[in-house]
């Protein structure tokens, strides 16, 4: 278990915040506390609240739809993490001229779509959230987004979907960018590598069919390779052999994953068993990179793979400041989902802050506006706040992500920033950047 024991130190440099006058404290996981309802997805107000948010009792709830069991599980924790580092950041400062406390009630949907919408249905129709920041799986945002929150008024914030099938929803906001230029990215890696011929797989949802799409269609028609096989597999399978050995009976000299953690495991032990590590090259994008693969894998059953995956600008001064606090509260270095999830909260705060009242479409009408690079640039939530407490507009700011720019645009996307991979003595490394 990682210490629950916040580096205040770090913690107010993350936030903005002068030493002066902090005390210690805990992190609190939003999962023990006890959410306010009543805010209004249609209408909601400011409530009171039992839950110690160290801001005079007020608080402002919004929503989360998070995998925090299932196969997505293992994105779910990062992004738990990442919430609730932005979260004490943001209370750091409070809300609004009465420094309200922000609240986000959690709610599983278990890596399904079908728990995606029950989950959501859950957030809006009984605690009665304005805002949802959901999901990880792509599949599991549109689901989401077509049940429950299109038409409702409820502002969507994905943290981490990016199949490119969420920009056709542009009411649908997410701050992990789109997968087309990461399809992109892999097809041409892969091609500079030297293999004109792959086997691709790919989950059987919208995340996997939107980036197998992509990476077919510039593999083949733009640098004129061959996807000799390009099948889609299910989620939470206990074998993929079938598939390994049919991705083998082709002349691909390099096989493609587009998968999740726990079923690229099943397939990384497998290729393993047979041989195939040492026989093809492998290549994956950013669903392939986690703890839990590394550790439930042999050493050398991955060696030599390669892959793309959205990355952060670690040269930003913000962001170095999130990787320390995250470092000395979970002894971990974060990866950019994380980050991620730190800046939906965030983003989800100042349209709070910037809104006339806290309804589905007051916020609505800020959440981009705080994003736009217009404004003035802001690295937190307290320069942010700083200037619409002094009368500046949603417009005049300008918030730079700890994951980067976010410059949400009319499609509800932000702009790419990614990095290429490698698996090297059973560990990623990290090699060049690519932005879009």
């Amino acid at each position: 278990m990682p210490s629950q024991d916040m580096d205040r130190r770090t913690l107010l440099k993350l936030s903005g915040l002068s030493l002066l006058g902090a005390t210690a404290g805990c992190l609190e996981s939003e999962d023990d506390t006890t959410p306010t309802e009543g805010n209004g997805g249609g209408g909601g107000e400011e409530t009171t609240t039992t839950d110690d948010g160290g801001n005079g009792g007020s608080a402002y709830t919004i929503g989360m739809v998070d995998s925090l069991t299932g196969s997505l599980a293992p994105y779910g924790e990062r992004n738990t993490r990442g919430r609730e580092l932005a979260l004490e950041a943001v209370n750091e400062v409070g809300i609004g001229s009465n420094d309200a406390s922000l609240n986000i009630a959690v709610e599983d949907d278990e890596s399904t779509n079908q728990g995606g919408v029950s989950a959501a249905q859950k957030l809006v129709n009984q605690n009665d959230v304005p805002l949802l920041i959901g999901s990880v799986g792509s599949g599991v945002s549109i689901a989401i987004h077509d049940s429950v929150t299109k038409g409702s008024g409820v502002v969507q914030i994905s943290q981490n979907s990016t199949s490119p099938e969420l920009t056709s929803r542009p009411e649908l906001l997410r701050m992990s960018p789109s997968g087309a230029a990461k399809g992109t990215a892999l097809a041409n890696l892969v091609n500079d590598d030297g293999h004109d011929t792959v086997a691709v797989t790919w989950i059987n949802n919208d995340y996997g069919t939107g980036l197998s799409d992509v990476f077919a269609e510039t593999f083949e028609s733009e640098l004129g390779g061959t996807v000799a096989y390009n099948e889609p597999h299910d989620q939470g399978q206990s074998s993929y052999s079938g598939i390994l050995t049919e991705m083998a009976s082709t002349d691909a000299s390099a096989w493609v994953f587009i998968t999740y953690a726990n079923e690229f495991t099943v397939m990384a032990n497998e290729g393993f068993d047979q041989g195939y590590n040492t026989q093809f090259d492998y290549y994956g994008a950013e669903s392939t990179i986690a703890d839990s693969i590394v550790k439930n894998t042999p050493p050398g059953s991955m060696n030599g793979m390669k892959g793309i995956t959205e990355s952060a600008p670690k040269d930003q001064e913000n962001y170095q400041n999130f990787v320390s606090a995250f470092k000395s509260n979970y002894d971990t270095t974060p990866t950019v989902w994380s980050a991620y999830a730190y800046d939906a909260v965030t983003v989800a705060a100042l349209a709070v802050e910037a809104a006339d009242e806290f309804t589905g479409d007051a916020l609505s009408d800020v959440v981009r506006d705080v994003t736009r690079p217009e404004g003035e640039e802001v690295f937190n939530f307290e320069e942010a706040a700083a200037i619409l407490r002094d009368g500046g507009s949603p417009s005049d700011i300008n918030y730079q992500g700890v994951s980067g720019p976010v410059d949400l645009d009319e499609n509800g996307d932000p702009p790419g920033f990614y990095q290429v991979y490698s698996v090297e003595e059973h560990e990623y490394a990290f090699g060049d950047y690519i932005t879009s």
